[in-house]
């Protein structure tokens, strides 16, 4: 027997018993001729004892401990006195006094210290991230992402939804993000693909009738990385039947009021808010708006015609916009060097500038204000609901530009001013997201979220005469800035699903050949249905209060798309490929 108790589980109750004890050296202090070693596995720590006065076999290999060796002692069970207790320790009001003491597994010099305050790169912590995952912090997080999981799991079992396993190997169909291809062996020259999600399986459980899915699915996409997106990635993938949109939505609710209560104790109002996207992308210029704070964005159009700032009135008759937003009580907080730091960043969002005006009891101080009359200044200072000492920003550009550099703005001084507290949670859902947008480098209609997204009941008709006004049944739950959960209504009528394949260029003939299988199923009764897919990963972050989804992954890969553990990917050798029917042709400057 390795042990009798954890690490983290004895106390004073416990004093007078013999344990065993086993774990890792995460201290060692020797105080003349006694040691003292805080021994831990991932339920806590317990103080060991030992005193080398004995000169026993146990306490000379004592000695010769050292940082992270895996040991195994068995003792006594002591209560500490009270001026000795260590309040930081669950433990800590014992301690072990030991009588054997066996060496398990010694350990070489560790690349860093697990519980140092500054933590070494992150590339250092990731190629040894074996060492890495015994901090406490990702400890902590690794437990987190399992309750969450099982929270989950129990949560859609009562609902009634099954828990079926879809393919991994798949069929290639590019749309969006761009595929993982496995090569076949039985079959030279074909691949597989890597599922994005299980997006058309899922479709198909619902036309067999298994009216409620979900699974915790892995996904994979081949696409530029960020800190809070990975290769590979996990989500919750839910698919129901015989719904409409609030019937989803309605589910979601009551799965996010009981996450944040049981994880977090935090009670959230049974319904969470709903938003256009309409409503967002003008008040917060995103359509993941981060709704711990306001500051929200104001339409200056009607001021900015006439005033006798060019750029202003310029912008607006070439049909374009000028918006602006109040930093509260910044003015003083600003110079005019970090100022210009922040045009340099909303430059980074397509702004040619950024202007600027400090409010004070007399009306705007600015380099511009000279060009604005004292009623255009009242009509700004009231339009945005400013006040002396308030800083007010404004970008004059076409609607997209405004709303990307003003949004990132606005999320940049909310986290700068300290304008909401960063353990808070903020949940909303955006609806009515438009089916198409148009994209004008390929001069061709792109789905806003995939092609099987159903239409706003009110405006079908408008699939042949304005499809860029058609709204989607779709719909993104975002939380604290961050996309949370996508899904819509998908389209069950075969007639309409061509209508929308038609918009995209994508002919009859080709809708078989890369759909073909969803289509077939549609064929044969397809129930009216609906779902949606959770980020897991990007959750468990949000809940863990941290902002790099690689924190509460295991194991990882970087920005690069590398395991730096593993040393994946890899070349391999010859004969693996000729297996494979593959020859490799690399570039010149990669060969």
């Amino acid at each position: 027997m390795y042990r009798t108790n954890t690490c983290g589980e004895l106390r004073r109750d416990h004093a007078g018993q013999e344990v065993t004890l086993s774990g890792w050296v995460d201290k060692y202090r020797d105080h003349a001729g006694i040691v003292f070693i805080d021994l831990r596995d991932r339920y806590g720590k317990t103080q060991i004892k030992f005193n080398l006065e004995d000169n026993s076999d146990t306490q000379k290999l004592a000695r010769g401990l050292r940082y992270e060796d895996v040991i195994q002692v068995t003792g006594d069970v002591v209560a500490r006195p009270d001026d000795m207790i260590n309040p930081k320790l669950s433990t800590g009001e014992i301690e072990i006094r030991v009588k054997t003491l066996k060496l398990l597994s010694k350990s070489a010099t560790p690349p860093f210290v697990i519980d140092q305050a500054d933590l070494p790169n992150e590339e250092l912590r990731l190629k040894h991230r074996v060492v890495d995952l015994r901090r406490p912090e990702l400890q902590k997080a690794m437990i987190l992402r399992h309750q969450f999981t099982k929270l989950v799991r129990d949560y859609f079992d009562e609902q009634g939804f099954l828990d079926i396993e879809t393919p991994i190997l798949g069929k290639s169909s590019p749309e969006g993000a761009r595929d993982y291809l496995v090569p076949s062996r039985v079959h030279p020259g074909c691949f597989y693909a890597l599922p994005q999600s299980p997006q058309i399986f899922k479709q198909l459980l619902m036309c067999a009738g298994y009216d409620r899915y979900m699974q915790i699915a892995r996904c994979f996409r081949d696409e530029d990385l960020r800190a809070d997106r990975q290769p590979e990635f996990t989500q919750i993938d839910v698919e129901m039947a015989f719904v409409e949109q609030d019937d989803v939505l309605s589910v979601i609710d009551g799965l996010i009021v009981r996450m944040l209560k049981e994880l977090k104790g935090i009670d959230y109002p049974a319904k969470l808010p709903r938003y256009t996207y309409a409503d967002v992308m003008e008040r917060f210029g995103s359509d993941k708006p981060d709704m711990r704070f306001g500051m929200e964005l104001h339409d200056l159009g009607d001021i900015a015609k006439t005033c006798g700032f060019g750029v202003f009135s310029k912008t607006i008759e070439s049909g374009g916009r000028v918006r602006g937003l109040v930093a509260p009580q910044a003015a003083e907080k600003y110079s005019r060097k970090m100022i210009d730091e922040l045009t340099a960043f909303v430059g980074d969002y397509g702004a040619k500038g950024l202007a600027f005006f400090r409010v004070n009891e007399n009306g705007l101080d600015s380099p511009i204000a000279k060009f604005f009359d004292e009623s255009h200044q009242q009509a700004i200072i009231s339009r945005l609901g400013a006040q002396p000492g308030d800083l007010i920003f404004c970008v004059a550009d076409k609607q997209s530009v405004t709303s990307a550099a003003l949004s990132a703005l606005r999320n940049r001084l909310g986290r700068e001013l300290k304008l909401y507290d960063p353990s808070s949670f903020s949940c909303l859902w955006v609806v009515d997201f438009p089916l198409l947008h148009f994209d004008a480098e390929s001069q061709r209609w792109v789905a806003e979220h995939h092609p099987f997204c159903y239409p706003h009941p009110d405006d079908v008709a408008l699939l042949t005469t304005d499809p860029g006004k058609v709204r989607a049944q779709s719909y993104d739950l975002v939380v604290n800035g961050y996309e949370a959960a996508s899904g819509s209504i998908r389209i069950h009528d075969a007639k309409i699903q061509q209508q929308v394949f038609d918009l995209l260029n994508i002919k009859a003939e080709e809708a078989e050949l890369r759909f073909g299988f969803l289509l077939e199923g549609l064929r044969y009764g397809a129930p009216p249905h609906g779902g949606i897919a959770l980020g897991l990963d990007r959750w468990v972050m949000l809940l863990c209060g941290y902002d790099n989804i690689r924190d509460v992954i295991a194991f990882p890969k970087t920005q690069k798309a590398s395991d730096l553990l593993s040393g994946a990917p890899s070349e391999v050798d010859e004969h693996q490929l000729k297996e494979l029917s593959i020859k490799v042709d690399l570039p010149e400057e990669l060969s």
